[in-house]
């Protein structure tokens, strides 16, 4: 009788090991290493599309507004205006952090992938959604993040 080897998925794999450097991102202190995992994570040109929260949506679409709450920042500069400005916000500021809910899935060059952000005390503040498209060098090119 043959033993069954445990199925290793190498793409899930990597598609792991790519959203923990993407969580590791969001949450480092160091502007250096921001900039180093940005310039690793991302293409020259990718870039980061977030779908605000339903509070965000109603009060972007509301009367004198008249707009969607839909936020695009493009290339490493505005990658890293826009990952400052979170780190300072909810890390710094808050106390927060940001980690994957261990479903991370890919297909082709799609991976997708929930996320929680957790308080100092560990209680979920918030929950969201990821797509990430890939270049055939498997950095990101474009970041669809959708807060739920």
């Amino acid at each position: 009788m043959t033993e069954a080897k445990e199925f290793i998925d190498n793409a899930q794999r990597s598609a792991a090991e790519l959203v923990d450097r993407y969580f590791a991102l969001w949450n480092e202190s160091d502007p250096e290493r921001r900039r180093e995992l940005i310039e690793g994570l991302w293409a020259e040109d990718g870039e980061q599309i977030l779908q605000a929260t339903d509070e965000a949506r109603r009060i972007a679409a509301g009367p004198g507004v008249g707009t969607s709450a839909v936020f695009e920042v493009r290339g490493h500069a505005q990658l890293e205006a826009r990952v400052a400005s979170a780190y300072e916000h909810w890390i710094a500021g808050l106390g927060w952090s940001f980690r994957s809910r261990d479903d991370v899935d890919r297909v082709h060059d799609v991976i997708k992938f929930h996320w929680e952000a957790v308080d100092a005390d560990g209680e979920v503040t918030g929950v969201g959604l990821n797509f990430l498209v890939l270049t055939a060098d498997g950095r990101i090119e474009r970041d669809y993040s959708f807060v739920l």
